[in-house]
This record gives structure tokens, sequence and C-alpha cells, in this order.
């Protein structure tokens, strides 16, 4: 299947989606061009699901970054909260940057259906993101109790919160399971930007990439649709919001 054929059935929902391949490929790009740095300056942090498959369809060519850090738990959370940026932060060259590409994921498959892939030797069609599946499906049976997070199962406790917070958007919506991952990605933006607000990086540069991560079958690989592209410019304290300039579609 070329190309063009994979994005016409991810642009049925992200119409401003790219392959990660090539949304990494920009990032490098615009590392080595526009910051004159080298990959082997900047530490890579992901905050994004640890669902198998972003490992099995993550772009090789990130590994050009050091790292990765890896802050995300279910649906791409950043669980590792304040410790773990500011872990991130110390581990980031003086003179270099800092690659934060963070967000929830969703699947599409290959046959239009959102919210399912098709898995590597998985007969049927499975969730993705289960978590997120999990937890708009005991959102919609009033399952979910205000401020009930264990400690047995923190994570899916976290996201069913963040769900509930929402829940008349979300139950509305014409896609539930796409409104719910609108939800969570605005909750993971929210935090990171709140993280980053609270830690001393002692680097040149900060790079934001937030995105909904799409999954899609085995032979479709996965997909970015950036919502946050932002360079926080250390040595002035400037931050310019660049997404319309670099990922626009």
């Amino acid at each position: 299947m070329k190309k063009r054929e994979k994005l016409a059935i991810i642009h049925q929902y992200y119409p401003n989606a790219i392959t990660t391949i090539d949304s990494i490929n920009k990032v490098i790009d615009f590392v080595e061009e526009v910051l004159d740095l080298e990959p082997s300056q900047v530490m890579m942090a992901d905050s994004i699901c640890s669902d198998d498959v972003n490992s099995i369809q993550y772009p090789i060519r990130a590994s050009e970054f050091l790292g990765p850090f890896k802050m995300g738990g279910l649906d791409g959370f950043p669980f590792t909260g304040l410790t773990g940026m500011k872990a991130v932060s110390s581990h980031i060259p003086s003179k270099g940057a800092v690659f934060v590409y963070y967000g929830p994921h969703i699947g599409v498959a290959k046959n239009g259906k959102i919210g399912e892939i098709h898995r590597n030797g998985i007969t049927d069609n499975s969730d993705c993101c289960g978590a997120a599946t999990g937890a708009l499906n005991s959102l919609s049976n009033n399952l979910i109790k205000p401020n009930e997070i264990t400690e047995i199962d923190y994570q899916m406790n976290t996201i069913e919160q963040i769900l509930l917070k929402e829940k008349e958007q979300i139950i509305n919506a014409t896609i539930p399971i796409k409104e719910a991952t609108e939800v969570i990605y605005e909750a993971i933006d929210k935090r990171i930007n709140e993280l980053i607000e609270m830690t001393e990086f002692n680097c040149k540069y900060i790079i934001l990439m937030g995105t909904i991560h799409i999954n899609s079958d085995k032979d479709m690989g996965s997909f970015s649709s950036v919502k946050r592209f932002d360079l926080i410019d250390l040595t002035t304290n400037e931050r310019k919001d660049l997404a319309a300039t670099y990922f626009s579609v």
C-alpha cells in the first residue's frame, strides 16, 4: 500500500496527520538546520503509552537522539512526574537540547475503524488504546466514582478520573473514543507544561511536540497528528509556536 493510500485512511479522522517517520525526520532537520545541533546533542524524552505497539512502530531514526527517557504510562500520561522531568533535565548535554514528544495514542485500522488495530500475531483486531477504551466503557456504564484512585490500579484510575471530568462532552460526541483521546491529550499537555515550568534546565533549547499518536495495522505503521510544536530558547526565555510553520498540511 502506498503512503498516500495509508494517509487517506488516517485523514478521515485526522486531516493533518503525517507518518511518524516523517515527523521525526522533520524534527531532525529542524535540529540540524535551525538550531545548528547534532541529534547526539539532544536528549529525547517521550510521554507516550507503554503499549508494545508504540515500541514496534516507533521510527528507528529516533535513536539518533540520546535516550529516550520514558515518561509515559497508560495512554501517555507522564506518570514519572516531577522527579522524572528533573531526571531528564540532568541528562541533557549543557550546550544541547531536550526534545519532549508526548500525547495519547489511538488506533485507526486499515479497514477505517477507529479505536482498534490489527496487531502482529493476533487474529482479530484489538482495542487501541485499550486503557482509554476501558475507561470509556466504565464512564458509559457509570462505574467511575469521583476521586477513586487505588494503589493497585493507580494509572488506570487516573485515566478514568480525567475522563470523568468531561463526561458529558465525551458521551455526547459523535465518536466518543476520539473525543476521549482529545480530553486525555489536553490533560497530558497541561501536565507536561506544568512539569517544564517547575524544572530547571541547563541546556540551550526545549522542543515540545504534542501529538495524537495514531497506530494502525502492522503493515500500515504509525502516524502523528501534531497539535503543538514549540521551541523554548533558554538563553532568551523566548517561546515560539512553530506548529503552523513545520506541520501544517
